[in-house]
């Protein structure tokens, strides 16, 4: 597949199943996120790897959060939470590790990291893995975020779901009339 038919091909898949990334195929996602756009080769991102066993803790640590917020959380709300990370055999937790940079502000590090996460999903889509972006509320909860180890001068960007795509659907087609305009300068 070449580069524009994977860019215009690509889609997130929900629906996600054994068995996921390979060693291999994980560091040509890995490979991918480091070219990322990078505005004084800061390099402003990590990442977690959350698979296996991890991926039950990361559920527990979600109800933790949870009742954190709402100790009369009802047990099927609970085990939705739990349940969340189990949605794929692997689990990429983004993260924004922003430094300090006279000519770089945050803003534009959390765009890196974001752009290392769709590299990621592109590279997943090149290789016919199926991949998921979430946040949600547990990307920027206090208590995930110290169960994770994410530091004070960093951010969830989110977990990125990835697998064998149980069904693939077509990419939607959009009129660029809605996106695009021309500024002439009036």
């Amino acid at each position: 597949m070449d580069a524009i038919e994977l860019l215009h091909s690509r889609v997130s898949c929900p629906l996600l199943d054994a068995p996921g990334p390979t060693e291999k195929q994980m560091e040509t996602l890995f490979q991918a996120a480091l070219r990322a756009p990078d505005h004084g080769a800061i390099r402003p991102w990590r990442f977690l790897t959350v698979s296996g066993e991890g991926r039950e803790a990361l559920g527990r640590l979600f109800v933790k959060a949870a009742l954190d917020d709402n100790p009369q959380l009802s047990d099927e709300r609970q085990h939705k939470m739990r349940s969340m990370p189990l949605r794929a055999p692997l689990v990429i937790v983004v993260i924004a590790a922003v430094k300090e940079h006279a000519k770089v502000p945050a803003v534009e590090q959390e765009i890196s990291a974001g752009c290392a996460a769709q590299n990621i999903i592109l590279a997943a889509h090149a290789m016919e893995l199926g991949a998921m972006w979430r946040t949600g509320d547990m990307a920027y909860h206090p208590v995930v975020k110290e169960g994770l180890g994410i530091g004070e001068s960093e951010s969830i960007i989110g977990y990125l779901y990835l697998g064998t795509p149980k069904k693939l659907r077509k990419a939607p087609q959009h009129n660029l009339a809605d996106y695009v305009t021309e500024w002439t300068g009036r």
